[in-house]
């Protein structure tokens, strides 16, 4: 009888009226819950149920069923407020109530003012932080702190339960004020410290030292570690140019310190430091300078400190954000340290941690008869020990590397003995049936390296020389192979042999698309497609890791979940159709600015920590044949930077097959990973297969996720012709201006 019920039930549930979307979005915030916990309930993406609360999508059973059941528990706990008793306007003060809990440094919120959703950063289920509630029900009286509005405010105040991975502090008492705080002094003198959230701190620190002090013992800044074995984000500090006089830095470094990165040993600051028993990593004071005492234990005493106006944010990544006055920041650093992780240095530096931080290189035993536990090594880690350059493949590390040491001076390695996986950059001449088009429409992968990564298969530790191997495309590894047998013009796509014009497609086989003419080095994914495209290959050699596994698993998913949420808080959802894709892409950035500085930065940090696992020496009086600093590192591994680089263009390549299997339409220019076609009209979608709203399989696909595509830019044939012959290059990548049509040397894809 109960399975009767339970029937009943969910039909009821299948055509019960939904609310209306701002009431979904009221009866999740009001039970404290985010997107991402319905998400996961209801075994969704977190975009969908964003759309949901957006209106721009309506749910569908299954999932319809089980989410009409929880927004009627939801409006049973919640009944919708009368009119009489509504939110107060947007201009209307609203007081900030705080807990018991007793909090050191005096705390602010900011000046009031309506923000959109993207910009508030206060979370309902953390009771420790302050909260600005607007019209909240009468509580139970309990002991509270009056708080002031700051006259200098610049950023309009929460208002409302923040989205979802936005920070404001979270669950952990240790950290209740957020990742991080930008320290500025007003006109009166008085130093504060803006957070997230929208609480400003006051400061009591008179001195560097002093500022350190309060960090990590009043200011409650910090974020919970990544991991289980991992570690807890330390504190990170930014101090504005004000900040900087008020505590005795320059606001801007001399030439001369720019090029050492850091002021000098002798300066007053180090000075401070020294005798209050603070120490400085390698690095020394510079643009992201890490401040710290020696751990006690499981306790880190450390300090993160970001200034901007010493070129820490990089313009190229960061776009204006070292420019935003104090609260901007801390909203625009706030995102992205709560969706990524606290800024750990650059975007590339931060990527490289990210990797690190989501698998730490050791892990905690099983106690012992004494109950002590030792520390040992983390499976599906790099390690905490690199691997000595003397170990690495020859054919696999950069010009210069210690194993190359006996080289003649001047020699230079050819495809047979090195590794050269690089993305693209090809470009080829229009057919007179292209010149006939009016247009080139470019489109851009979104996240493309990042995509490439996803599910692939790295060495973890040494690799192993063997002669004539028989070929795994499950097995890391550097193969040596000829693979100039291999025909475009007669391929494999899926199961069925199709013929193809290969002298109007890129080899898959080079970055400058030229087809091989002997032996070379490949990574797996690359001797992979061979095989795949209906080829048989013979590895004369190769360097495998038998060990592997897939490392950047989490690190894709994170920068994933990253891009996609912030995206989605920029009006581009996940399940948008083609038409409504390309319309909400239609000037994303202008609707919230400083997200857009967040998604720049996203997309940095994946293809920064990408390059930082080959990371080349950076001066220091390095000669070639010596080791350089980044080789100290677990994570200097050419080898994974080049098998996400090879999967990532066999990607590409397989789409635009694929594309010319269908269409009979082939690419004018690839840059990376960005494909130009030309066409009859100005949008994708005038040469985009699309049937009835759904893309060719296996095919390009419009679409804001890692490895789907958006639309990059669109010039006329006539502009592409004109510039070819201006320049006299019949083989200029067009790819490298589609976006804007203004040539420069400088790539200004995304």
């Amino acid at each position: 009888m109960s399975e009767l019920f339970d029937a009943v039930d969910a039909l009821v549930a299948s055509r019960a009226a939904l609310p209306p979307p701002a009431e979904r979005k009221r009866l999740r915030s009001a039970h404290g819950l985010t997107i991402d916990e319905v998400a996961t309930a209801l075994k969704v993406r977190r975009a969908t149920v964003s759309g949901w609360e957006s209106g721009k999508t309506e749910p569908r059973p299954p999932e319809r069923d089980a989410y009409a059941r929880l927004l009627d528990k939801l409006a049973e706990l919640y009944p919708a407020a009368p009119a009489d008793t509504a939110s107060p306007a947007p201009d209307a003060a609203v007081p900030a109530t705080f807990t018991a809990a007793p909090v050191q440094a005096e705390a602010r919120t900011l000046s009031t003012g309506e923000a959109s959703e993207a910009a508030v950063m206060t979370a309902t289920e953390n009771t420790q932080t302050p909260v600005l509630v607007a019209a909240a029900p009468a509580a139970a009286p309990r002991p509270a702190r009056t708080t002031r509005t700051s006259s200098t405010s610049r950023r309009p105040g929460a208002k409302k339960a923040a989205p979802a991975g936005t920070p404001a502090g979270g669950s952990d008492p240790r950290f209740e004020n957020g990742p991080l705080a930008v320290v500025d002094v007003e006109d009166d003198g008085t130093v504060l410290a803006y957070c997230t959230g929208g609480l400003v701190l006051d400061v009591p620190a008179k001195s560097i030292p002093a500022l350190v002090d309060w960090t990590l013992r009043e200011a409650k800044l910090g974020a919970p570690k990544l991991a289980g074995p991992g570690k807890d984000a330390d504190p990170l500090i930014v101090l504005t140019e004000s900040a900087l006089e008020r505590y005795g830095l320059p606001v801007t470094l001399t030439e001369e310190e720019k090029h050492a990165g850091r002021i000098p040993e002798g300066h007053k600051v180090i000075k401070q430091l020294a005798r209050a028993e603070w120490k400085l990593t390698k690095r020394g004071f510079g643009p992201w300078a890490r401040i710290y005492r020696p751990a006690q234990g499981s306790e880190r005493a450390c300090v993160q400190l970001c200034i901007p106006s010493w070129n820490a944010l990089d313009t190229r990544h960061w776009g204006e954000a070292g420019q935003l006055p104090p609260a901007e920041l801390a909203r625009v650093l706030g995102v992205y340290a709560s969706r990524v992780m606290t800024p750990r240095g650059s975007t590339a530096v931060t990527g490289l941690e990210l990797m690190t931080a989501l698998h730490p290189p050791t892990r905690a035993t099983a106690p012992d008869e004494n109950g002590k536990r030792t520390g040992e090594h983390n499976p599906g880690s790099l390690g905490k020990d690199a691997i000595d350059p003397m170990n690495f493949p020859p054919c696999e590390v950069p010009d210069g590397h210690p194993v190359l040491k006996d080289l003649p001076r001047f020699h230079v390695r050819g495809p047979a003995e090195k590794l050269f996986e690089e993305a693209y950059d090809w470009a080829r001449p229009m057919t007179d049936a292209e010149c006939t088009l009016r247009h080139l429409v470019g489109i851009d992968v979104n996240m493309a390296f990042a995509a490439g990564a996803n599910g692939l298969n790295v060495g973890l530790g040494e690799a192993t020389h063997v002669k004539a191997p028989a070929f795994d495309p499950k097995l890391p590894g550097s193969w040596l192979v000829d693979l100039s047998h291999v025909d475009l013009s007669r391929v494999k796509v899926g199961k069925e042999w199709v013929e193809l014009d290969g002298s109007l497609l890129p080899s898959p086989f080079t970055p400058k698309g030229e087809r091989p003419t002997g032996p070379a080095w490949y990574a797996t994914p690359t001797v992979a497609y061979a095989v795949e495209l209906g080829y048989e290959v013979r590895p004369l050699e190769a360097w495998v890791r038998y060990e592997n596994g897939r490392y950047l698993d989490g690190w894709y998913n994170r920068l994933r979940d990253a891009y996609l949420a912030t995206m989605a808080d920029l009006g581009v959802d996940a399940d948008l159709a083609p038409e409504d894709f390309l319309a909400a892409m239609d000037g994303y950035k202008a609707r919230d600015p400083e997200l857009a500085i967040v998604t720049t930065a996203i997309k940095a940090t994946v293809k920064g920590g990408l390059g930082k696992l080959r990371e080349r020496p950076r001066g220091e009086g390095w000669r070639p044949g010596e080791p350089w600093r980044a080789l100290s590192r677990p994570t200097w591994r050419p080898d994974i930077r080049a098998a996400v680089i090879s999967r990532t263009r066999m990607n590409l390549h397989r789409k635009i097959v694929k594309h010319a299997a269908f269409t009979g339409q082939y690419p004018v220019a690839i840059l990376s990973d960005c494909v130009v076609y030309a066409a009859g009209g100005e949008s994708p979608l005038d040469f985009l297969p699309y049937r009835e709203g759904k893309p060719l399989p296996g095919g390009f696909k419009l679409g804001i996720n890692p490895g789907l595509v958006k639309h990059e830019g669109t010039q006329t044939v006539l502009w592409g012709e004109e510039v070819r012959e201006r320049f006299n290059a019949p083989e200029l990548n067009l790819a490298r201006y589609i976006k804007d049509g203004t040539v420069t040397d400088i790539d200004n894809g995304e």
